[in-house]
């Protein structure tokens, strides 16, 4: 397995929505791939720490400043 192939199946596999052989052979690239590990735990601790957190509703105004600004940027590209 390349580790554009593990990519592709990472949120499958953080989801628990993989057969049973797919995660061996995901496991079995893990065993092997320093940087697919890390990506993995990286995006893992990622979701948890979100998670942990209050969603925060951003004031109407603030929202249509960032809006603004966000579209202001995108006319610029």
């Amino acid at each position: 397995m390349t580790c554009s192939e593990f990519l592709a199946q990472l949120d499958d596999l953080i989801d628990n929505q993989v057969s049973v052989e797919m995660r061996a052979d995901l496991e079995e690239h893990l065993r092997g791939c320093e940087h697919c590990e890390v990506t993995l735990s990286t995006t893992r601790k990622t979701i948890e720490v979100y998670r942990k957190h209050e969603i925060y509703e951003l004031p109407n105004a603030m929202r249509e400043r960032l809006q603004q600004a966000i579209l202001a940027k995108c006319k610029k590209c």
